[in-house]
Parts: structure tokens; C-alpha cells; sequence
């Protein structure tokens, strides 16, 4: 970002800090408030930041990030008010007690997400960015008139301007919309996209791997182990299981694992925040501990898209239906593997293998929601429901724990034809580390020594 355009920002802040009126580190603690606008405007935030078109910022790992920057917001906002308790993100100023966390929580959300959708570069047709916003702007303006009109509301809404101005501040020229790191490489090993109508199908967000992290100190801190060498033992097994299971048709997979397959394409930040909607509500977190963990939550899994997308186009190894219909002159060389020149995957993905990305962002959030709720959260099971189109069975799952969803996500992406054993592994494996730093080192209460 240019100097120009940074004191240009920064003066925005300014500005707007001196509407919050200040309060010291001893002031009285605010009336406590209940998350239900914490958790109503996460909501918003997935339904309008998701209908975004792939190319534009709506494909998973963009949607990621861009969650990342709402809940970040919405955090600072919350964590400005009255007494310090938790250091905050971006947003260093303080403001009084009585200000309204929900004015505070509708206005953060609402500026983040409105500049994210109006911003957004058509590189698709986006036909219903103005429905969107229209659908927005009332959302906000009922959360706004539902608040008593005082001087503790507009507190709320100037606090709330300032985390989303520090935010977008944080995030200017952070490599979002870059170019694309991939370069084509024929030999084995090497992924290649599949030919769709005439045309290689490209990944619509393949600059997500080189954005800026929320937490992390690279795009690349926790590269992931290389892939297993194509002559090893352990290739072969991979290679003939995900053949086994993988292919489209006369696999030996079973009905309901076909369903399981298809019923996990739904995206990752869609199902952890409706898990923590629910755990929110149901253990009665108070707006605070709720924008925190919302917050951990969702940057963590914008960390883990962007160390994860690096992971990709860094080793950029092939996909199953790369290897297994590999011609002579490409293939693994490996006397355990028969390749199979008429083999389809059940499902697939315009970018490399390594890592699952699914499975690096429903680790990092279920690390999370694991570290608040522990692995069988009080009251029963939780739902995660589907957005994902022709599964062939019901929408909505439930869960005990986090460890079955994840146990079953490893497999799921093997009966897909997505993904090999060791692949889904080290996506959960670096989903957990990238979580696991951030919350040592993020958002921590004020005096601890993280």
C-alpha cells in the first residue's frame, strides 16, 4: 500500500476513534449482552460473503479469508468496550463501558462485508452483487433500529467503523487477487488439469496461497512433509486405494459411502460456523467470548486455506486421475501400480493434491470449537447440514464429537477420487497446527505470556 494511502486510512481511523470516547483499564465492566448478534451476523456474513461467484472471492479458500476479516472485526469491535480483558487484534483504542456491543458487532460485520462485496473483482458475472447488497444494507439497518437511539449506539456504531477501518487497513495489498503461482510441468507426479468443454478447468482463487496470514508468520510456516515418493510401497497403496474407491462408476465403494462423499462437498465455512452458532447458543457465551471464539475460529481457518494453497502449487503433485490414466511416458514407474486408461473420479478439483484442503480447514476449526466445548460438547449432538447439490440423501447430519466428523472426512475424500490417505492426513495435521499457534499467540487475555 502506498504512504499516501495509508495515512489516508489511517486518518479514517483517527477520525473515527475520536467519536468513541475512552475508558480506562479500571472502568466498571459493561452489562453483559448475550450473543445472539454475534451469532446472527456470523450468519449474515456466510450466507452474503458464499453467494459470491468462485473467481470473484466465493471459492472456499477465498471465502475463508474473507470470513477471517468479518470475525477478526467484529472481535476488536467487542473487545474495545469497557474494561480490557483480552488483547485485542488490530483496534487499539478503547471506548466506554456502556457502549453497545451490538451496534458495535452489526457496524464491524456490515463494513467489512459490504467492502468485500462491492470491491470484489468480476472475474465471473456477478449478477446478483446488488440483490446482495440491497439484502445487506436491511439487515443492517434492523439491527441498528432494534438498539435504543443514544449516545451508547452511536458509541457501538463508532467503535464498530474503527475495527472494520483497522481491519481493512491490516488487509490492504495482502496478495488477495494475485497472479497465479502454477506452472505447467508434464512429467509424473506433476499435476494437470482436466479438459472441460475444450478448456483446462482452472482454480478460480489460486492466488489464496500467497495472501498475507492473520496469525501465521508465512503463507508457508507449516509446510507440509513431501508426498510419498512414486516408487515407495506406500504410493502403491494409496494409489490402488483411491482407485479401488474412488472411481465414478463400478467402484466398491458402498451406497452410503458414495453419499458421504458427495454430502462432504459442502464448504468448510459453512458447516464449522453453523456448528458454532449452535454451541454458542446453546452454552449461553456472552457476546465477548463469542466474537473471540468466532474470531480464533475463522482466522485460523483463513491461516490454514492460505499455508494449505501454498502447500499445493509448492508441490504441486498430481491428482488421482492424473496418475491412475497416466500414458507410458508419464506414469509412476512403480511395478505395484497398473494404470487404467478409462478410470474417472467420482468427484474433482481444479488444483493440485497436496494438501486437502478440506481437510486443512475443518481441522483448524474443529480444533478450535474442540479447545472451547471440548471432543463431546454438553447437550447432545451438534448438526452440520450439506449446501452441497445431488448428494442422494439428507441434508442434515449429526455428531457427537469432533473426531467423527474429521475421522470420516479422511475417508470421504478418498471415496470421492479427490485425494490420497496421506494427503488428507497432512491436511488435518496442518489445519491443527495452524489453529493450535493461533491461539497460543492471538487474542489472549490481557497479562498471560502468550
Amino acid at each position: 500500500m502506498s504512504r499516501r494511502r495509508t495515512l489516508a486510512v489511517l486518518t479514517a481511523v483517527g477520525a473515527l476513534l475520536g467519536a468513541l470516547g475512552t475508558s480506562s483499564a479500571t472502568a466498571a465492566a459493561p452489562p453483559s449482552t448475550d450473543s445472539s448478534e454475534v451469532v446472527h451476523w456470523n450468519r449474515v456474513a456466510a450466507s452474503t460473503l458464499g453467494a459470491i461467484p468462485g473467481p470473484d472471492g466465493g471459492a472456499p479458500p477465498a471465502f475463508q479469508i474473507n470470513m477471517g476479516m468479518v470475525q477478526g472485526a467484529v472481535y476488536d469491535a467487542v473487545n474495545a468496550i469497557g474494561r480490557v480483558t483480552h488483547r485485542p487484534y488490530k483496534l487499539e483504542t478503547r471506548t466506554g463501558a456502556r457502549a453497545s456491543e451490538d451496534a458495535a458487532t452489526a457496524t464491524a460485520a456490515y463494513d467489512v462485508i459490504s467492502w468485500l462485496l462491492s470491491t470484489a473483482p468480476e472475474r465471473a458475472p456477478f449478477p446478483t452483487r446488488a440483490a446482495l447488497m440491497g439484502t445487506l444494507n436491511a439487515a443492517y439497518d434492523a439491527s441498528l433500529d432494534a438498539i435504543p437511539n443514544n449516545a451508547f449506539k452511536r458509541q457501538g456504531v463508532a467503535v464498530g467503523h474503527a475495527a472494520a477501518a483497522a481491519m481493512r487497513a491490516a488487509r490492504e495489498g495482502d496478495g488477495r487477487f494475485g497472479p497465479s503461482p502454477w506452472m505447467s510441468n508434464p512429467t509424473a507426479g506433476h499435476w494437470q488439469p482436466l479438459i472441460v468443454n475444450g478448456a483446462p478447468a482452472l482454480d478460480p482463487t489460486p492466488w489464496a496461497g500467497n495472501v498475507t496470514p492473520f496469525m501465521m508468520t508465512s503463507s508457508s510456516q507449516f509446510r507440509s512433509a513431501p508426498p510419498p515418493a512414486l516408487s515407495s510401497t506406500q504410493w502403491a497403496t494409496e494409489f490402488n486405494e483411491v482407485k479401488a474407491l474412488g472411481r465414478a462408476t463400478d467402484s466398491t465403494r458402498t451406497d452410503f459411502q458414495t453419499y458421504v462423499a458427495r454430502w462432504w462437498q459442502s464448504a468448510p465455512v459453512f458447516s464449522w460456523n453453523e456448528v458454532a452458532r449452535q454451541l454458542i447458543t446453546r452454552s449461553g457465551l456472552s457476546a465477548e467470548d463469542s466474537a473471540r471464539l468466532l474470531a480464533l475460529q475463522n482466522m485460523a481457518g483463513a491461516d490454514a486455506a492460505i499455508n494449505c494453497w501454498n502447500d499445493k502449487y509448492h508441490f504441486d503433485f498430481w491428482r488421482p486421475w492424473n496418475a491412475i490414466t497416466a500414458d507410458a511416458t508419464h506414469d509412476d514407474d512403480n511395478p505395484l501400480t497398473q494404470e487404467d486408461a478409462t478410470w474417472a473420479a467420482l468427484i474433482t478439483a481444479p488444483y493440485p493434491e497436496w494438501t486437502s484442503g478440506h481437510n486443512c480447514l475443518d481441522a483448524a476449526h474443529a480444533l478450535v470449537l474442540r479447545a472451547w466445548f471440548g471432543d463431546d460438547p454438553a447437550g447432545g449432538p451438534f448438526q452440520i447440514t450439506s449446501t452441497a447439490t445431488n448428494h442422494g440423501g439428507a441434508a442434515v447430519r449429526n455428531f457427537d464429537t469432533f473426531t467423527q466428523p474429521l475421522t470420516e472426512l479422511i475417508e470421504a475424500r478418498i471415496w470421492a477420487g479427490l485425494h490420497y490417505r496421506s494427503g488428507d492426513v497432512a491436511g488435518q495435521l496442518l489445519g491443527r497446527n495452524v489453529a493450535g499457534y493461533g491461539m497460543a499467540h492471538y487474542l489472549q487475555p490481557v497479562g498471560s505470556g502468550g
